[in-house]
């Protein structure tokens, strides 16, 4: 995986990528991961100071831009800590400010599952890969046609065929660890392998999986994603 460390000749699109990625990820998440993912990005829009690479701001001022108490921001401090997106460089004490850096690798690596959201050429940036080269061109077909691979079995094998050729990146990131668990009375049971996996799919990706299932076995009308 490429760094997405702010420094350097492309820094400036680095900063718009570690945003971008964070954004995608509090956006896909619960209301607390929301509001957690928005009071950093604010502190690195506001505070952060790049050239040092580091993070030095008072409780009392966090607690002003963030529009809450101190002891508030001392509870999201510490979970920012323990998720090791903030690292601590210097503790406070005798009045000084503790000072913090961001572990971008470590928020690359947490928001990964989400940058398909964004975009396949924002995958191939954060990942190392150049953009693959689009064969049609300008063409985009209402459907493509896809091709399902010999050993593609059963209803869920082939829909995982469908899908995998048509929203590669979307399958990678959270699709392709499903497993089925039963299939009958037209509905396929799948098993996520995190509650927040499956409640992502759940909310975003239910229709689009249940439409590749159908295409597979049109006697299925429904699809459920257990954990």
């Amino acid at each position: 995986m490429q760094s997405v460390k702010p420094v350097g000749v492309q820094a400036a699109s680095r900063k718009y990528d570690l945003l971008s990625a964070l954004a995608a990820h509090g956006l896909a998440g619960d209301r607390a991961t929301q509001t957690r993912t928005l009071r950093l990005m604010a502190l690195i829009t506001t505070r952060y100071n790049w050239q040092r690479d580091e993070l030095c701001v008072g409780q009392r001022e966090i607690a002003r831009l963030w529009s809450c108490d101190e002891r508030t921001v001392k509870r999201e401090m510490a979970r920012l800590r323990a998720a090791g997106w903030l690292v601590q460089k210097t503790r406070g004490s005798r009045g000084r400010i503790s000072t913090y850096r961001l572990d971008t690798l470590q928020i690359a690596e947490d928001t990964r599952p989400c940058w398909p959201l964004i975009g396949e050429d924002f995958v191939a940036r954060l990942g190392g890969r150049p953009p693959e080269p689009d064969p049609a061109g300008n063409v985009v077909p209402l459907r493509p046609a896809v091709s399902l691979p010999e050993e593609a079995e059963g209803v869920w094998g082939r829909a995982r065929a469908i899908l995998s050729e048509e929203q590669p990146a979307i399958f990678r990131a959270w699709l392709a660890r499903l497993t089925e668990v039963e299939s009958g009375q037209g509905t396929l049971v799948l098993s996520a392998p995190s509650a927040f996996c499956q409640s992502y799919i759940a909310t975003h990706l239910i229709q689009a999986l249940t439409a590749a299932v159908r295409r597979a076995d049109p006697s299925l009308a429904r699809v459920e994603v257990i954990h």
